[in-house]
């Protein structure tokens, strides 16, 4: 049974002040190297990989919450789902400028979500990018619906009968957390210090689930979007179960349909028969 708790709804659609991030080539290829991304134009840091578009608005992420989810709550959260819309691809010499809403919460029998609307523009003010994020709050209630919540990009289960269009696996190094946490400017300790992953109720260190996120990313671009990132248009997951060091992945993708030029495709990352990444949604620009 989780706890009644109110939260402050005079914070819900206040934006944060603006963040500003200077891009590299350095930076774009850094991420690459820590998320063991082979796409040589994100190796390179010619072109960010899609999930490289947490790196400028990370700061921004969780102040908005702040204003509405009494502190003493923060401890309990984890990010539930993360949800990428681009307007163009991030490249080195940008200056982006971010800032963040949360938009709305639902509470729910095992705890609340809290949705988080982020946007990234260029200095002359064009958008980049959108992202919408989930954060979860276990094990208590903040009632029901109020606000705004995500844009869906629900799983249909039927798809795994079907043969998927393309599956590619791959394997997380012993030492990923400590790569991906200087390139991603992610400090938590639960994915580098084990003691502290134990202390929590962890097996153990885990991994990034953003990291585990740009994985399926290269993975999906890789095997249905040749490897051209500014084909994609949206990328979106649901974060299920943990990943740790050591992990192999396999991602699987199933086409879903095209509309409007865009073609779709869903997808899943797992753990042997464990589903670490569900929900999964990738929608590319159809080539002329």
């Amino acid at each position: 049974m989780s706890d009644s708790v109110e939260f402050d709804d005079a914070g819900l659609g206040v934006w944060t002040d603006p963040e500003t991030f200077e891009v590299t080539a350095e930076r774009i290829a850094a991420y690459a190297e820590a998320t063991n991304d082979p796409i040589p134009a994100h190796r390179a840091g010619e072109v960010a990989s899609p999930v490289f578009a947490i790196v400028p608005v990370f700061e921004s992420m969780l102040a908005p919450v702040l204003d509405v989810v009494p502190t003493r709550y923060f401890g309990l959260a984890v990010h539930g789902e993360q949800d990428f819309h681009f307007h163009r691809p991030i490249r080195p010499g940008d200056v982006l400028v971010s800032r963040a809403r949360m938009t709305g919460y639902e509470g729910l029998p095992n705890g609340t979500r809290a949705a988080i609307h982020l946007e990234c523009r260029n200095e002359g003010g064009e958008l980049v990018n959108e992202q919408f994020a989930t954060v979860f709050f276990r094990g208590i209630d903040a009632g029901e619906a109020v606000g705004d919540l995500t844009p869906a990009h629900k799983f249909d289960a039927a798809l795994r009968d079907k043969e998927p269009a393309g599956a590619i696996g791959g394997h997380v190094d012993d030492d990923q957390t400590f790569r991906y946490s200087p390139a991603s400017g992610d400090p938590m300790p639960i994915h580098l210090d084990e003691q502290v992953a134990l202390d929590s109720g962890l097996p153990g260190i885990i991994a990034h689930g953003l990291c585990t996120m740009a994985f399926a990313s290269w993975a999906v671009l890789s095997e249905v979007g040749e490897s051209d990132t500014t084909r994609l248009r949206r990328l979106a997951v649901r974060f299920s179960k943990m990943v740790r060091p050591g992990d192999d992945l396999t991602t699987r993708m199933w086409e879903t349909g095209t509309a409007d030029g865009v073609t779709s495709y869903a997808f899943e990352t797992s753990v042997g028969d464990d589903v670490v990444l569900t929900d999964g949604l990738a929608e590319f620009d159809n080539k002329e």
